[in-house]
């Protein structure tokens, strides 16, 4: 069976939200669960966790709408995996019920984590060159009340 969990959103379903549910539908999905508001705690993802059962499928329109990091999405897919269920994104047209879509989210993910590292590393190094210069990172401090 495929179940999905659209983004959270507002009251009012806005646009792109609307879109991930059409996609879904149009992917057959019978369940759709959807937040109804951007919360830290996601309810209808927990209930659309606790729905699952081995071999059904979950789709979701993007991987980063399922997970909040990388980290995130890369735990709650091997928890998923775990219980048996599969993983589908409709956009990237990942699919982790097949050994290549395994191996592609889990490229996906290291290459992530690379160019997150990356950009740590070029900061740090671009602060470190601007210290002897008397230029510091951050905000300019703000000028004293008059």
């Amino acid at each position: 069976m495929d179940i999905r969990a659209a983004d959270s959103g507002h009251r009012h379903p806005r646009p792109s939200k609307t879109r991930q549910i059409d996609a879904l539908t149009a992917a057959g999905c019978r369940h759709i669960f959807a937040d109804k508001r951007k919360a830290a705690l996601r309810p209808e993802l927990t209930a659309c966790h606790d729905f699952l059962t081995a071999s059904d499928t979950l789709i979701v329109p993007s991987p980063d709408r399922y997970g909040r990091s990388l980290q995130d999405l890369i735990t709650m897919v091997s928890e998923l995996c775990q219980r048996e269920i599969g993983f589908t994104s409709l956009h990237e047209r990942l699919d982790t019920t097949t050994p290549g879509g395994r191996l592609v989210l889990h490229v996906f993910g290291a290459l992530a984590e690379f160019i997150r590292e990356l950009i740590v590393i070029r900061t740090n190094e671009g602060l470190a060159a601007a210290r002897p210069r008397g230029r510091v990172g951050g905000r300019p401090p703000r000028p004293p009340p008059t």
